[in-house]
């Protein structure tokens, strides 16, 4: 029988398309087996789909849980802070400049304000994944991942992005759209609604 180690990783992610195109995941995340890091999911209009990490260390964790056409290591530096009353994420990460303008909370974030404590479990995310599934077109809880890995998404919180603007390569990446096409990292998407979730993730690796 197969045992497994289960990782946890405790922050935040943005998810937001672009009207050129391009699609963003950016995970920044505050307590991990790797410690605090941000990393930056990049799917490009061609469908090609590059991780931007800042080690080889996470590079090689985050590259055998999702899937990815390119790595490429680069500082990733997110700034958040709370300009006239709402937050802004400023994301530095090689070619990529991104500042996302985030919102209020979302209406669909009610049901997920009661999951905190012992309710932040593997249990919890397979139980709740039928919902999701109905819910949130993509968004998925609980499923397998890369290299025999299984990985469990539990949302605490959703707050809409109302704005992004920046450059991928000195180009302009337009305004915000749906992230759509769904960018196929994984076995789950981001909410197509452009959106930060604080989130805990829970990987089990085969031992």
């Amino acid at each position: 029988m197969t045992t497994y180690r289960r990782d946890r990783f405790d922050g935040y992610i943005a998810g937001a398309g672009s009207t050129s195109g391009r699609r963003f995941v950016v995970g920044v995340w505050e307590r991990s087996p790797l410690g605090a890091f941000a990393d930056v999911m990049v799917a490009h209009p061609d469908g090609c789909r590059e991780l931007l990490a800042p080690s080889e260390q996470v590079a090689e964790y985050v590259s055998g849980t999702y899937r990815f056409d390119g790595v490429t290591l680069v500082d990733v530096v997110v700034d958040r802070s709370v300009r006239d009353g709402g937050e802004r994420w400023v994301v530095q990460a090689g070619e990529l400049q991104l500042s996302l303008a985030v919102g209020g909370r979302l209406l669909l974030a009610t049901p997920l304000l009661p999951v905190r404590g012992p309710l932040v479990h593997p249990l919890t995310a397979r139980l709740i994944d039928p919902v999701a599934r109905r819910v949130m077109t993509g968004v998925r809880t609980s499923g397998t991942a890369g290299n025999g890995r299984r990985e469990h998404y539990l949302a605490q919180d959703l707050h809409a992005v109302e704005h992004i603007e920046g450059t991928w390569a000195g180009e302009p990446v337009g305004g915000l759209a749906d992230v759509a096409p769904e960018p196929n990292f994984g076995f789950s998407s981001t909410p197509r609604r452009p959106a930060v979730t604080r989130v805990t993730t829970f990987v089990e690796v085969p031992r």
